[in-house]
């Protein structure tokens, strides 16, 4: 099964960037959208269902228009599908769309930005610890994958200026510290299984040529449980798709 992550920065306006043929070619099982920022009413029926995927399910921000929001289109269709996090604090925005297939949970998160303010910080991570408590819950179960974007890089080399980084919202202590925390748990960073070194982004800013320049952060993951590790046959970044300040991320499992 091949699954796709992608922070697309608004569906609609990604629709006019050549999306729909990158959909068509990127030959992905599961296709997991964030920061949709769209409605029901301001999408036809034809954009909310890609011909070349029967299965779509949309988690529409309630909290107000144009904002977060995330997407699944799946050619295997799931055995159920859920909306949101258990906790009613961590509702409303859209964020989370959990499929269930035979052998895993699949997890398409879109986790929150804390550079807003304090309190957003504290949102973020109020919101990490109580994913990691639902995903341990289901863990009893079957197995987890989740992707999406984690709005933190984790390590030095996941970001192209580490230290005029270090007090921003992103790459702060607490939010590094979290990741460590969730790969003490038995969570494996997938991308890291087959790549140590650096230079490898999937968000750049819009501003300075940092695209250009590669001066970018790597915020986007996929993550399995322990478990599926060795089911894992590569898992990748593909920088030279546009249409995003992000990039499509990718896995691939033999199950």
């Amino acid at each position: 099964m091949i699954i796709y992550s992608w922070n697309v920065n608004g569906y609609r306006a990604v629709l006019k960037k050549g999306f729909e043929d990158w959909l068509d070619a990127c030959g992905g099982d599961v296709v997991m959208l964030q920061e949709t920022k769209a409605h029901p009413d301001q999408l036809t029926e034809e954009g909310r269902a890609p011909e070349s995927y029967e299965h779509h399910y949309w988690n529409w921000a309630t909290v107000k228009k144009g904002y977060s929001g995330t997407a699944c289109f799946s050619r295997p269709e799931p055995l159920s599908v859920h909306y949101g996090l258990p906790d009613e604090a961590y509702q409303g925005e859209g964020r989370v769309v959990r499929l269930e297939y035979p052998e895993f949970w699949l997890f398409n998160i879109y986790y929150p930005n804390g550079q807003m303010s304090d309190e957003r910080l504290g949102y973020k991570m109020g919101f990490y610890d109580a994913f990691l408590a639902h995903a341990e819950e289901l863990r009893k179960d079957k197995p987890i994958v989740v992707g999406g974007d984690f709005n933190t890089a984790h390590t030095e080399i996941d970001l192209k200026n580490p230290k005029s980084n270090s007090e921003r919202s992103g790459f702060l202590p607490e939010e590094r510290q979290w990741l460590d925390k969730f790969i003490e748990h038995g969570y494996v960073d997938t991308f890291r299984m087959f790549e140590d070194g650096p230079h490898h982004y999937t968000w750049w800013s819009y501003r300075f040529n940092a695209r250009k320049n590669n001066a970018g952060w790597r915020i986007d993951y996929f993550f399995v449980s322990e478990e599926l590790r060795e089911k894992v046959l590569r898992s990748w970044i593909e920088p030279d798709v546009m249409g995003s300040d992000h990039c499509p991320i990718g896995i691939e499992l033999d199950l």
